[in-house]
Order: structure tokens, then C-alpha cells, then sequence
């Protein structure tokens, strides 16, 4: 299994994929105005599966399935369909700067799964720290809603806390199955078999809702499809199959921060002082971390 080193241009990369990703919590508050989560879920995989393909096409990347990668891409389906749905039902009921944060776990539990199942990705003292630091931050800010009004919250940042877990097992087995199967076949069948799946449930369990298009809405939709569904999904992918996972996991560490500073100017959401004091334990722990990316 790959496992290399991470390089300069891959952390470049990831940090860049992962201030995108800041992006997406917000982008999904401000789809949700118009569209429920279900349906919005559908869109955004379609557009997904559309920016995947054209990849592909343009690479000549075939997509056609064998019997036993069929039967592998199934069992990744089931986690990434409830995983999405806990992440935009989760937005829906908190703040997109919590749910940036919560769904920003996923690194802890990418190392944790790593350490189980991955040959040759083990924790140590400097993984175990820097995590260490980032999942007190995020404590800190789920703490802060147990003493302040934002209790209101409390059910929607389970639900993301518990997606971002959830993001973090389908990383590693998205590692263990892109040793054998292509990246861009593995992301075009996710997306492709997922969105009328969540089409099919938005249908049976949205079919009051009202549906409500402009700019902002569409905009917000674009880019969750085709920056983060899309490319950024090819991405990291990529990245995820060659370099080590919990040390590339750590930079994500960097989405909830970029995701409280996009939420504030766009949402113009409240920045509170457990807030920020969460996300300068979330940088303290990226910095540990990478000075074991730097000793390796």
C-alpha cells in the first residue's frame, strides 16, 4: 500500500483543498435557504459525478466497472450516503461556523481508523498531541453551547460531530480501495449511484417542500458540486492515495478556520470567544502534527 512522505507541492495542496472546503459549510447554509437537504444533496452529487466524468473523459480514464469493484464502490455507497445526510441535515439545524468545525473532526478519526486498519500508519507521540490539541478546541466550542444560549445548536453539531466520524472511516477505506481501483471511476460511481438515491429519498421524505432558486442559491449549489464534490473530491483523492493518510487528515484541521472566517463574512454569523480560543488549538495541533510530517 502507498504510504509515502508527504512533498511540499502535496501539503500545498491539501491546504488549499482544505481552505475550499472552509467554503462548504456555509456554501450548504446558504443552498438550504432554497432547497432541502435531501434534493440539495442530490444536485450536488450530480454536479459532482459531472466534473468527475468530464476528468475522465479528458484523461481517458475508463469507468466501467468490474464485478468485484462493483461489489466494493456498493459498501463505500451506504457510508457516503448517510454520512452527506447527517452533514446537511446537521447544517440545517446549527450554525454553518459549527458545522465547519464538527465535520472538521474527521482527521481524529481518520487517524484512529488509520492506526487500526492501515499497515504502516501507526500513531505516535506527535500525532496523538497535535490531535490531541485540535479535538480540545473542538470540545471547547461544543462546550460553549452547553453554557450559552447556542444549546439551540446542540442537535445539529451532534449530527455533523457524528458525520465528520463518519468522514473520517470512509477516507481510510477510500485509501484501502484506490490501491486497486482507479480514483476518478471510484469518485464517478459514488456520486453518480448517490444522487438519485438522494433524489429517490428526497422524494418520498421532501415532497412538501418548497423550492426556492436565485443567484445566492445557485451559487452556493455550484460551488458545493463542482469546487468541492467535484475537483476537490478528485483531489484529495489522488492524495489520498499515495501519501500517508492521518498526516495528509491533519491539514483538514485548517477547514473548520477558514470555515468560521467565510461563515462570518458571508452569514455574517457571530465569532465568540470559545470560537476562537477552539481554533487556535485546532492551529496549535496542525503545527505539532507537522513537525512530525517533518521529522519522518
Amino acid at each position: 500500500m502507498l504510504n509515502e512522505r508527504i512533498t511540499f507541492k502535496a501539503a500545498v495542496a491539501a491546504i488549499v483543498i482544505s481552505a475550499f472546503w472552509g467554503g462548504n459549510s456555509p456554501a450548504i447554509k446558504v443552498a438550504l435557504e432554497g432547497v432541502p437537504a435531501l434534493a440539495l444533496a442530490g444536485i450536488r452529487f450530480f454536479l459532482g459525478a459531472l466534473t468527475v466524468f468530464v476528468w475522465a473523459a479528458t484523461a481517458r480514464i475508463p469507468l466501467r466497472m468490474s464485478r468485484e469493484e462493483r461489489r466494493l464502490i456498493l459498501s463505500l455507497l451506504s457510508l457516503f450516503i448517510l454520512q452527506i445526510y447527517l452533514l446537511h441535515s446537521g447544517t440545517d439545524f446549527t450554525l454553518a461556523a459549527h458545522s465547519g468545525v464538527f465535520v472538521s473532526t474527521a482527521p481524529f478519526f481518520l487517524a484512529l481508523f488509520a492506526h487500526i486498519f492501515l499497515p504502516g500508519d501507526r500513531l505516535n507521540i506527535y500525532k496523538i498531541t497535535g490531535m490531541s490539541f485540535s479535538f480540545l478546541g473542538v470540545v471547547l466550542i461544543f462546550g460553549e453551547g452547553f453554557l450559552t444560549s447556542t444549546t439551540d445548536y446542540l442537535l445539529g453539531d451532534a449530527m455533523v460531530l457524528l458525520s465528520g466520524l463518519l468522514l473520517g472511516a470512509r477516507q481510510v477505506f477510500t485509501k484501502t480501495l484506490t490501491q486497486s481501483i482507479h480514483p476518478a471511476r471510484l469518485l464517478f460511481w459514488q456520486a453518480a449511484l448517490g444522487s438519485p438515491i438522494f433524489f429517490l429519498l428526497s422524494a418520498v421524505f421532501e415532497r412538501d417542500a418548497v423550492f426556492r432558486f436565485d443567484g445566492r442559491v445557485i451559487g452556493a449549489i455550484l460551488y458545493q458540486g463542482i469546487v468541492v464534490a467535484g475537483l476537490g473530491f478528485i483531489l484529495w483523492t489522488v492524495l489520498l492515495r499515495r501519501f500517508n493518510a492521518s498526516r495528509l487528515g491533519v491539514y483538514a484541521f485548517i477547514t473548520p478556520i477558514c470555515g468560521v472566517i467565510i461563515s462570518y463574512l458571508l452569514l455574517d454569523e457571530p465569532v465568540s470567544k470559545g470560537l476562537v480560543a477552539g481554533m487556535l488549538l485546532i492551529g496549535a495541533g496542525i503545527a505539532i502534527v507537522q513537525k512530525d510530517t517533518e521529522h519522518a
